[in-house]
């Protein structure tokens, strides 16, 4: 979900509780905090050698003790008002950080309202190839040799 119909989803129901459901069906607690709203950006290289970069808005939650807190729409979006020129727009992916164990990052991927609360929901993220033309089985320059010293890749290796 993009940022701009995120902050929709907030603006259309401001008095709502916010709940986060997990891609396993599970749900973030419902007293957690929004402790940050980032913007994430990324630049690497792929193995095929191209540079890329990828940008996000980044929420992050915690859950305390204080079991009676709850977080509503209206007061989510106050906090990305806040956020002034921390976000450089709103063409941005939504993701969430919840920790249960590790650490995790769920992208949004829809929002409904479900018995009196904003419910958001959340997949999962997975790793790929961008290289895939370069780096498909058959394809690919024999496996580098790793220098152990060094901790490089020696020259001539491929990229798989």
């Amino acid at each position: 979900m993009q940022l701009t119909d995120f902050l929709q989803h907030l603006r259309d129901h401001p008095d709502l509780p916010l709940l986060f459901r997990l891609p396993d069906g599970g749900l973030i607690p419902a007293h957690c905090h929004i402790t940050e709203v980032g913007h994430v950006t990324k630049r690497f290289i792929d193995c095929g050698g191209t540079r890329r970069s990828v940008e996000s808005c980044l929420l992050q939650t915690w859950v305390a003790d204080d079991t009676d807190h709850r977080l509503t729409a209206g007061k989510l979006a106050t906090i990305f008002a806040r956020a002034g020129d921390v976000l450089p727009g709103t063409d941005l992916p939504v993701e969430i950080e919840y920790e249960d164990f590790s650490v995790s990052q769920f992208p949004v991927t829809g929002a409904e309202v479900d018995d009196g609360t904003l419910l958001f929901h959340l997949g999962l993220k997975h790793t790929d190839c961008l290289a895939k033309e370069l780096c498909l089985p058959g394809v690919c320059a024999p496996a580098p040799k790793v220098d152990l010293l060094g901790g490089g890749c020696t020259p001539g290796g491929g990229c798989c």
